[in-house]
This record gives C-alpha cells, sequence and structure tokens, in this order.
C-alpha cells in the first residue's frame, strides 16, 4: 500500500535542478488553514443528504489571489476519485509538455520476398510498446496498413510484441470492484491495443423480430451470436434483459432478449481474458485486411537495431483532453507510468509515485502535500489521498503557467461535453473535473462567476451518503457564480 510522501530527499532536489520548478513554488497561490464560511443553500443540501460537515472538504478562491470566499477543512486528506487525474496531467504537461508523442516502433526481422500484393516477410513482424494510451484500433489499423504498403502480404514468421517498457505489477482487473468486464477496470500496458475492449452492437430488425448482434473489433477465435429475439415493453435495464454469458474468451452468448423501444445500442466491454487481446486483435485485423499469418502472435524483445517505421501517437495535450473529458482510468495510468519511464527509465507504479510525489512537492511546497497518498495516478483508488487545498493550489498554479489552455480545455464543460454534460447548472461557465467512486463524489476546476471574476471551486465529499450529496456540489458551483454582490464590496486584496 502506498504511503505517505516525504520531504524532499536527494532524489527530489536533483528533479527541482533538472526542471527548474522552484519557480512554481513562487507562482502557487497559497490557501489559508482556517475553516470558515460554508454557504447556507450548500449546508442545507448537505442535511438533506444526511452528509455531515465533517465529510466534506472546500475551497473557493478567486483565481491570482491569496484570500478564499469558503474554506472548510481545507487541509484535510480526502479520497479525491477521478479528481487525482488533475495531478497527473498537471505534472504530465510540465514534465513532458505538451506537445509530447509517444513512438511505437517496428520492425520487419527478415527479407521481403518479391514485395507487393503477394509479397511474404520471411521473417518476424516485432512490435514495441513504449505507453502509448490512445493506440486505437484505427491506428492499429494504419500500423497493419503500413505493413502492406512496404509490399508484405504473408508474414511467414510471428508477430512479436515487446512489453518490457512497463512493469505495472499482478493487479487483476477485476480486483477494485469484481467486475472485469468494465472497461475502466482495464489495466495499463507498454502495447495496450484498443483498449483491450470489444463493442456489441444492438440493431432491432423489426420484421425479423430480432436485433442483429455485431462486434468491433474482429477477434480471431472469437464467436458471438449473430441475433437476440426482440422483446416488448420499455427500454430500462436493456442489458440485464439480454442475459449476457460472457465468461467464455471464445464466445459471447446472449440468452435474453432485446427491447425493440431501445432501437440501436452499443455495449463497450472489457474484453474477458486481456492476456489473449493483442494476439487476437492482430491475428483477427490482419486477417480481416487479405494478409496471411504462418506464425503466431507472442511476447518477443524488440531488436537494438533502427526501426523499419514508427507510428506517432497523438499529442499529450489531445490525450490529456480525453483522460479529463471522459475519466479514463486506463489512459489516466498510461500516463502516469510513462512519466515514470521518461523520468527513472522503468516504468513501474513505484517510480511512478515517486516522480509525482516529489513534483508536487516541488512544485506546492512539503507543507501542502502533506498527507498526500498517491496509488495508480487515475483515483481508481481506495487508497488515494489528496488536499482540497492541494488541488487549489495546483489550479491556481496552472492557472499563471504555460500549458494553462492545455489543462483547462481539457476539463469538462457544465452542460456541454464530457462528464459534466448533463449537469444544467451554469451551463457552459464552469470547466470541472468531477470524481465519484462508491463513497465518493468531487469536483475541482475553474467557474467563471457573473461579476465576470474567475474562481477556482474544489469540493470532495468522503461519505456513504456522497452520491446523496450531488445536490449539494450543484448548489456550490451556483454559490460560486453567483458573486455580483459580495464583487462590488470586495475587489481589492
Amino acid at each position: 500500500m502506498p504511503g505517505s510522501i516525504r520531504l524532499c530527499n536527494g532524489g527530489a532536489r536533483h528533479l527541482l535542478i533538472s526542471l527548474g520548478l522552484c519557480l512554481g513554488l513562487a507562482l502557487s497561490m497559497p490557501v489559508s488553514a482556517a475553516s470558515y464560511g460554508l454557504p447556507g443553500e450548500f449546508e442545507a443540501a448537505l442535511e438533506k443528504a444526511k452528509v455531515p460537515r465533517d465529510a466534506v472538504a472546500v475551497v473557493v478562491q478567486e483565481v491570482g489571489k491569496t484570500y478564499a470566499r469558503a474554506s472548510w477543512q481545507p487541509d484535510r486528506p480526502m479520497n479525491p476519485a477521478s479528481l487525482m487525474k488533475l495531478l497527473t496531467t498537471d505534472a504530465a504537461l510540465e514534465l513532458l509538455g505538451p506537445a509530447w508523442t509517444w513512438a511505437t516502433p517496428v520492425w520487419l526481422q527478415g527479407t521481403v520476398q518479391n514485395p507487393g500484393p503477394q509479397g511474404v516477410l520471411e521473417g518476424n513482424l516485432v512490435i514495441k510498446g513504449t505507453g502509448d494510451p490512445k493506440l486505437v484500433l484505427e491506428r492499429v489499423w494504419l500500423l497493419l496498413r503500413r505493413l502492406q504498403q512496404l509490399g508484405v502480404h504473408e508474414i511467414r514468421g510471428d508477430i512479436l510484441l515487446d512489453r518490457s517498457a512497463f512493469n505495472p505489477g499482478n493487479q487483476g482487473p477485476g480486483d477494485f470492484d469484481g467486475d472485469a468486464t468494465r472497461p475502466y477496470n482495464v489495466q495499463a500496458d507498454a502495447l495496450l491495443l484498443n483498449y483491450r475492449s470489444l463493442i456489441v452492437t444492438f440493431t432491432p430488425d423489426i420484421p425479423r423480430g430480432v436485433a442483429i448482434v455485431s462486434t468491433e473489433p474482429p477477434l480471431a477465435g472469437l464467436t458471438a451470436d449473430s441475433a437476440v429475439p426482440l422483446a416488448s415493453g420499455r427500454c430500462e435495464d436493456w442489458r440485464a434483459s439480454l442475459k449476457a454469458e460472457l465468461a467464455d474468451p471464445a464466445r459471447l452468448h446472449f440468452a435474453g432478449a432485446y427491447p425493440v423501444a431501445c432501437g440501436e445500442q452499443q455495449w463497450p466491454m472489457a474484453y474477458v481474458d486481456p492476456k489473449s487481446y493483442n494476439q487476437r486483435l492482430l491475428a483477427g485485423l490482419w486477417r480481416e485486411m487479405g494478409g496471411v499469418l504462418t506464425g503466431s502472435v507472442k511476447d518477443g524483445a524488440a531488436p537494438q537495431t533502427a526501426p523499419n517505421f514508427t507510428v506517432t501517437s497523438s499529442t499529450l495535450a489531445e490525450v490529456i483532453r480525453d483522460i479529463n473529458k471522459f475519466s479514463n482510468n486506463t489512459m489516466a495510468q498510461q500516463l502516469f507510468l510513462t512519466l515514470a519511464l521518461n523520468q527513472r527509465n522503468f516504468g513501474t507504479p513505484e517510480a511512478a509515485r515517486e516522480v509525482l510525489a516529489q513534483w508536487a512537492t516541488a512544485r506546492f511546497g512539503a507543507s501542502t502535500t502533506r498527507g498526500l497518498v498517491i496509488d495508480n495516478g487515475s483515483g481508481l483508488s481506495r487508497e488515494g489521498r489528496v488536499s482540497a487545498a492541494l488541488f487549489a493550489r495546483l489550479l491556481q498554479s496552472a492557472w499563471s503557467g504555460p500549458a494553462m489552455p492545455e489543462l483547462a480545455s481539457s476539463l469538462p464543460v457544465t452542460g456541454v461535453d464530457g462528464t459534466l454534460r448533463r449537469l444544467h447548472s451554469q451551463v457552459g461557465r464552469a470547466h470541472l473535473k468531477t470524481g465519484s467512486l462508491r463513497d465518493v463524489v468531487g469536483m475541482a476546476g475553474y467557474v467563471l462567476s457573473n461579476s465576470g471574476r474567475r474562481y477556482v471551486l474544489v469540493a470532495i465529499v468522503n461519505h456513504p451518503n456522497a452520491n446523496a450529496a450531488r445536490p449539494a456540489l450543484e448548489a456550490l458551483l451556483q454559490w460560486t457564480a453567483s458573486d455580483a454582490r459580495m464583487a462590488t464590496t470586495r475587489d481589492a486584496d
């Protein structure tokens, strides 16, 4: 279990010298440790939700100012859930830069005979993963298409996958909540292809009385029911009504029926046998593209020579937009391990925790990071702890930093996109990262008020009734935005 971080040691001092992070201490706006000023409407909503004040941490502070409009238990370490992604993505923007990209090198380990439509690679194809968080189906297809453009139709050897850049540990995909088919439970991997996930689509064919079942991507050796019966009635828990049988890696079976009222729906799921996913995807996709593979897909070591070509990822700025807008846990963990690989030359959770903890201490000071506990960088953890004061310092510092546009634009916009698209309070006026686990809810980001001022807002609830406290968070958002009267009497700092 990860522990609380300590004061800077020699490694942190080295990080300070190499990255010049001392300047960040001067740029970070302090938050008073005093607790005061919770708005009445927020407290009333908490009482209605049966959530005590002691289960809440709050900071509301104008951007660029040192005083807080509201501050309650700002220094108390709280489980942040997915708010942890703010720490990971902000550190990555500073340590790697917004234009950072991942490179996936590819080798043709042999000679190509008769290059062209019938060309044969006499040897192995080697792909080395370096942690690309978004090596999705389209980009895997382009990788194989590039191989065809080099004149390869048949691989008369194996496809070797070098996944040695990361050692993510032995955690299983179902360890967190017991459901290994949830896409958010997919574990990090140096060569993470298409999030190791599957999308099953159900399309009603009313004249035939069935819903057509289609799966994407093509996985070698996996079969699925081609259709399921249609059922009448309302579209409610349609996934449960399908009575899916997902435990067999070779077959998807649906013993139930699909409500016709649901129209076309998609069911994203993590593949039940993640260890075989890369093999099934590459073999199935290569075959679908008309290619021939005489060997197998398996792990192997990449050569030390220069690759034949390289697949380059989207920029970090684009990647963190996906991470924060949609709270993508797997991508966040990929980025977390990338920080370790880049700063320590080995991608392990232990090294990543050290890098992130030392960066936070150097950036915000030992007093602000006291009690910080970092687990996997995504917030999908019961162990993680961050104070509201640390998030407020991070947001203040980021606002005055060079990567402010990239971080701010990566946050969900109220009523517009991401995890806040259904929130109808202050539509378009707040950029807020959300966090949610059992017993945890939170939000942190920037709010544009009625007076034209912009505020940092951080609110975290840790309580068995946390989910019922969502209206309280919405009330706090409304209060933060409605500052016109307060602003006319307090213009100076």
